[in-house]
């Protein structure tokens, strides 16, 4: 189904193929990152690591969120990994989308980061739309042939 994808090494035994991986493996391709947006629990943290090679959660509660506030002190630190890198919840520090565009502007790579979190940042907004070097895609709840329990057979494509 999702043939020559851009998968990434992180392990991810329970994933479930799902619709947007083709589009994802394809905007990977083409942007230096992408956005993975949608509502809580639609699985954007499991798709985007399922494309990664490292990640890092914001608001991982280890530590006293020590992510969040590297991030905000420092946010060229949660860049360090191996590409494609996963920022969970990216949205909890804005600035990080700022600093990504500048890192794919400076390196002119693609496939570099992989952002999930909710659609709108929570305090200030991005000083930069990203067009250009961050691909926002939109991603929704499971489909019923996603979950397995419908075939697909009749479709309304």
């Amino acid at each position: 189904m999702h043939e020559n994808l851009l998968y990434g090494t992180l392990e991810n035994k329970n994933y479930r193929p799902r619709l947007i991986d083709r589009r994802i493996g394809e905007r990977l391709r083409l942007f230096g990152a992408i956005c993975i947006q949608g509502p809580k629990y639609c699985g954007k943290t499991w798709t985007g690591r399922s494309f990664s090679n490292s990640e890092i959660s914001i608001m991982d509660p280890a530590g006293g969120f020590q992510n969040r506030e590297m991030a905000e002190l420092d946010p060229n630190l949660i860049l360090k990994g191996s590409s494609p890198r996963l920022l969970d919840e990216w949205q909890e520090v804005p600035s990080l989308w700022d600093v990504v565009r500048n890192e794919v502007d400076s390196t002119d790579k693609q496939a570099t980061f992989v952002l999930t979190g909710s659609a709108v940042p929570r305090k200030e907004k991005p000083l930069h739309s990203g067009v250009g070097r961050i691909e926002k895609l939109r991603m929704r709840t499971m489909s019923l042939q996603e979950s397995g329990e419908s075939s697909a057979t009749v479709s309304l494509k």
